[in-house]
């Protein structure tokens, strides 16, 4: 699975708590493919490890001051002969 998400409100000058926590999260998890940025961050991996960081990231960023978090979360298969 791939997720992808964001968490607002912005600030540009700045790494907001929640948008640090989120990332903390993420980057604990048992995920490949790591990608954080300043306007979006994805990750990949098995459902199972996804699902769950997922949980973490909306518990623990919201908990630090998000008020909106979006989030995209697409099945990757990979094509068998």
């Amino acid at each position: 699975m791939r997720v992808e998400f964001t968490t607002e409100p912005f600030d540009l000058e700045e790494a907001p708590a929640h948008a640090v926590a989120a990332r903390e999260v993420i980057q604990k998890a048992r995920l490949d493919a790591v990608d954080v940025g300043p306007f979006g961050n994805t990750a990949e991996g098995e459902s199972e490890d996804v699902l769950s960081a997922v949980a973490a990231l909306l518990r623990d960023s919201l908990e630090a001051g998000a008020t909106r978090v979006s989030l995209q979360v697409n099945v990757i298969r990979e094509d068998t002969p």
